[in-house]
């Protein structure tokens, strides 16, 4: 397998890159100059073809590298000998672009080094008068060739003016030590021209290198292993060059095989690091003694060992020594300088740092290993009222509160764990002993040498935090009785989901009209006194919150007898006057229960509702408990209001019609109109649910006035020839107090031609209640236009004979339960002189000449009785069942002879 490619095994770098141990090619190369140098020492072989093959092995090796760089498409990446594995998808672009601007160094280093290792090879060839002139001249040729490659090799910077004198001098002061070094340390006697030269040019380029591979170690390491490569080879060529004039002994040339090797290969590292995006070294910019001191070591140590080996200096050499010193005080001036800039930038930041650190809002802590403040900013005399002498050197910890410190310490061991860290929110102890609301970030800056330690930024939050507070607090409260809102009852709720209790919901019936009758002033006091009463009958740990304007909720952690108990206490309080400016109100309530636990929270609310719903619906002043069956109930209420409105204009709405016959021979004389809604959502709704939704929602005028219309169209449709019937509508007190109700009935009449005799309004006893007074002036204005009227549903157990007397109507229909109990045999006892109440009603209403209509009979027997009680006309399922116009129309049809 080639050399070229063979495996590196990667370790890790300070900076946390990637760095290669030797690999087995450079091993080898190395182990065959170890053997080529002892082959040497041996004098098994001429010691300067040791050098020229050694310096010839390196040459290849490190040229073979760089032409892989060089080569456009040929690289093999950081990995191999060049860069083919920037090829691959997951490298960076970058890297490929600092691939290609590495490829014009790359060739011209691989030049260098291929010129210093011909050079080298073709000494042993030549005669040795002119060794020295080919090794100077194949110098010279790979200097410039080093030069070239060394800068465009990517990253360098351009340096400003002040650093560019600093390097000068530096690599002056450096070069003159090194050719005085060399000057000294050259054998007595004349100095052949060639040494000078090599010693001149050798200090100065040596000395070039060095600086600049100082300057570049952390920020371009590849760089400056390039740099100390090519100073390597050089030095090592130079030195040859010099051992070869003074025709040196063997052994002393091959001490030039190690640098002329290693300077190789170094270039070819340099190079390969450069291209695989040469990370820096960790650390600040190198240090500047070693540039400062190192001219006068060197010079130092060169004139002992002169002083000890060859004795007394010649005055060229001392003048040259002395030329040193000038350029070490020029040097030493440029660090005072520098120093006296970096001082003064340095006391500008900081002061800088103190006046904002001083006028922060924050207090700035630095705490050490084991978390006591090492350093606080002076903000927090002003912020906290806290001296150095009350923090510095204390536990963080031992400055909050004694409940916040177990989770600052889990915060601050996970910030040095590596674990961001989230606010920490603690009391601070201020200078005064007061606690104060905090809240703090951690940052780690442990990494900064010139920290090493936590930085904690303390705020103190304490107003904003009893702003937030305050603010929540008129979020979650009713501004005018004080009690929370529905949001904090819904908490409450969820709260208590898994435990036992129950919620009420109250509501006010009749504030609306003290708000209009009195004004919202009024009213407002109203609600006040409410929820002081409220909260007066409730227990302590119950919760009372206002919900909407006329509704309240009481969350009781009692169970439901208890809960029953307290609604029935929270009636009594409420149902008490309430004293108002001028005088006093009355409100009536309705209370829904429902259990809490096992439930969400809004599911909880809304059955509640529903049962308060359902309440007010059975007459107010009442209890109710919700179950599933309300539920369904209230949900097919919301359905029908959802759905009444324009089911007149849809068509919806539909009239059956009911016989009514004479008892005696069974003949029909008429029938009633009957309500039904055709709801393709709902089915069939009866008059018994539908006609409740419709008052509510304000439609049965709306309602009344197509039956009225539709009722006598079919009643004059049926009205030919002999046929004489009459259509009974039913009409309720609401519908008969509307003032235009007469203009309507009498205008409906003359639309369809119907006599006014043939129409019987009906309007249902138990439903006249307080409307007795408007229920006999509008039927008496019907009797005064001819229309007939009727007492429906009339409850002979209850029946009143002064309202008997006093309504002005034609026909009484009896309810089924008086037929019934005649049909059951319920008379007084033989001999007891009393008479059947159903008898003495229907005596009574023929004495009044008022004609009987038994109605809802259900079978024969009941049919019979109604006959004997002395009823003239009957109607139910056992006579007639309810149907439509057309059907009804041909049951008439066999009867040709019902003409009355």
């Amino acid at each position: 397998m080639p050399l070229t490619k063979a495996t590196a095994v990667p370790v890790a770098y300070p900076s946390g890159a990637s760095r290669r141990a030797p690999r087995p090619a450079d091993l080898l190369v190395l182990a065959a100059t170890l053997l080529l140098v002892l082959a040497g020492l041996a004098g098994l072989v001429p010691p300067l073809a040791v050098v020229a093959l050694a310096s010839a092995i390196g040459s290849v090796l490190a040229g073979v590298r760089l032409s892989r760089l060089a080569a456009p498409g040929r690289e093999t990446g950081p990995t191999g000998d060049g860069l083919a594995r920037l090829a691959r998808p997951d490298v960076p672009d970058r890297l490929h672009r600092r691939a290609a601007r590495c490829r014009p160094a790359a060739g011209l280093l691989d030049a260098a080094v291929a010129m210093v290792g011909l050079t080298v090879a073709v000494l042993p060839l030549v005669g040795s008068g002119l060794r020295a002139a080919v090794g100077a001249a194949g110098l010279g040729l790979a200097a410039l060739a080093h030069t070239g490659g060394l800068l465009l090799l990517p990253g360098r910077s351009r340096l400003p003016a002040r650093a560019r004198v600093r390097r000068a001098v530096d690599v002056v002061s450096l070069g003159l030590s090194l050719v005085f070094a060399a000057w000294v340390l050259l054998p007595p006697g004349p100095v052949p021209p060639a040494a000078r030269v090599a010693a001149v040019a050798g200090g100065f380029g040596v000395a070039a290198i060095g600086v600049a591979a100082l300057a570049d170690w952390r920020r371009r390491p590849g760089a400056a292993i390039c740099l100390l490569g090519t100073g390597a080879a050089h030095f090592g060529l130079l030195a040859l060059i010099v051992l070869l004039v003074y025709d040196a002994p063997g052994p002393a040339l091959l001490t030039t095989v190690g640098p002329l090797v290693v300077g190789a290969l170094l270039t070819a590292a340099g190079v390969r690091r450069v291209a695989a995006g040469d990370p820096c070294r960790p650390g600040g910019p190198p240090p500047a003694w070693p540039r400062v001191s190192a001219p006068a070591v060197i010079a130092a140590l060169a004139a002992g060992g002169h002083l000890a080996v060859y004795g007394d200096f010649a005055p060229g050499t001392v003048l040259l020594g002395l030329a040193v010193v000038p350029l070490l005080v020029v040097r030493e001036l440029i660090s005072v300088t520098d120093n006296r800039r970096y001082a003064a930038r340095l006391a500008a930041q900081e002061a800088h740092f103190r006046a904002l650190v001083a006028g922060d809002n924050d207090l700035i802590l630095l705490l050490d290993e084991a978390s006591r403040v090492r350093w606080q900013s002076p903000a927090a005399t002003r912020l906290f009222a806290l001296t150095d002498a009350q923090v510095v050197g204390r536990p963080f910890v031992a400055l909050l509160h004694p409940d916040d410190v177990l989770r600052a310490a889990l915060l601050l061991d996970g910030a040095r764990a590596g674990v961001r860290p989230t606010l920490l929110l603690a009391r601070l102890r201020d200078g005064h002993g007061a606690w104060r609301e905090t809240e703090s970030t951690i940052s780690d800056q442990r990494d900064v040498p010139e920290l090493h330690a936590l930085v904690l930024h303390v705020r103190d939050v304490g107003e904003r935090r009893r702003l937030e507070r305050a603010v929540r607090q008129l979020a979650v409260t009713d501004q005018l009785t004080g009690l929370v809102n529905r949001g904090e009852l819904l908490g409450e709720l969820a709260a208590r989901r898994h435990g036992t209790g129950a919620l009420l919901v109250v509501g006010l019936h009749g504030l609306g009209a003290v708000n209009d009758g009195r004004g919202h002033v009024v009213g407002d006091v109203a609600v006040v006194e409410v929820a002081r009463r409220l909260r007066a009958t409730v227990g302590p740990d119950d919760l009372v919150a206002r919900l909407i304007g006329n509704e309240f909720g009481i969350v009781t952690t009692t169970g439901p007898v208890l809960a029953y108990a307290l609604g029935a206490r929270l009636l009594e309080a409420l149902a008490e006057p309430y004293r108002v400016a001028g005088g006093e109100v009355r409100l009536q309530a309705s209370i829904g229960l429902a259990e809490v636990s096992g439930a969400a929270a809004d599911d909880v609310l809304r059955q509640a509702d529903l049962a308060r719903r359902r309440a007010a619906q059975l007459g107010r002043d009442r209890i109710e408990w919700y179950d599933g069956y309300l539920e369904e109930q209230l949900v097919r209420r919301l359905d029908l209001e959802r759905e009444l409105p324009g089911a007149v204009a849809r068509g919806e709405l539909d009239l059956v019609y009911q016989p009514v016959l004479g008892l005696t021979d069974l003949l029909p004389v008429g029938t009633e109109a009957l309500l039904r809604w055709r709801s393709p959502v709902l089915g069939t709704v009866l008059p018994t649910e539908l006609l409740p939704v419709a008052e509510d929602l304000d439609l049965l005028g709306e309602v009344g006035r197509w039956v009225l219309d539709r009722a006598c169209r079919q009643l004059a449709d049926w009205s030919v020839g002999d046929r004489r019937l009459w259509m009974s509508v039913n009409v309720t007190p609401r519908e008969l107090a509307a003032p235009d109700f007469l203009q309507r009935a009498a205008a409906v009449l003359a639309t369809h031609g119907v006599p006014p005799d043939r129409l019987v309004v009906e309007v249902a006893e138990p439903r006249i209640g307080a409307e007795l007074t408007t229920v006999v002036a509008r039927l008496g204005g019907l009797r005064s236009l001819g229309v007939r009227t009727a007492l429906d549903d009339f409850r002979a157990a209850h029946a009143s004979l002064a309202q008997l007397r006093r309504l002005p109507i034609d026909l009484l229909k009896l309810a089924p339960h008086g037929v019934d109990a005649a049909d059951a045999g319920q008379r007084p006892p033989a001999g007891s002189g009393q008479r059947p109440l159903t008898d003495v009603v229907v005596s009574l209403g023929t004495r009044l000449g008022l004609e009987i209509v038994a109605a809802q009979l259900e079978t024969p027997a009941q049919v019979d009785a109604a006959g004997r009680a002395g009823c003239r006309y009957g109607q139910g399922f056992a006579l007639a069942r309810p149907a439509t116009a057309e059907r009804v129309e041909a049951y008439f049809e066999e009867f040709p002879s019902a003409s009355r």
